[in-house]
């Protein structure tokens, strides 16, 4: 099970293992992190699950497809490189040790 490190905009940092097959959102949500909201579950159809991953963790993932980047232009912080919904990211073997930055709201 890939340990996964969430720091906060503060930089407080939490790490917590997340099954495989799991999505970084559900790794948060299940560990009760602060900083993902996940309004719609996990439906890309919110952008609350907005995420900063940076190299190497973004090339970990497919690329951005074209409902997630509509919704990154929902995000209530501006649109970074490596800005990612924490939904659309599926945890694998190779996620051990990732790490991911949450803006300072998600609202």
């Amino acid at each position: 099970m890939p340990q996964i490190t969430y720091i906060a905009e503060d930089g407080t940092r939490t790490t917590v293992d997340v099954p495989t097959g799991h999505t970084v959102m559900e790794g948060a949500i299940r560990n009760g992190i602060r900083g993902i909201d996940a309004d719609c579950g996990g439906c890309c159809s919110c952008a609350t699950c907005h995420v900063f991953l940076d190299a190497p963790f973004d090339a970990l993932f497919a690329p951005v497809n074209g409902e997630e980047d509509a919704m990154l232009d929902c995000t209530a912080v501006t649109r970074e490189t490596g800005s990612r919904l924490s939904c659309q990211l599926n945890v694998t073997d190779a996620c051990e040790g990732m790490v991911v930055r949450m803006p300072a709201t998600q609202t």
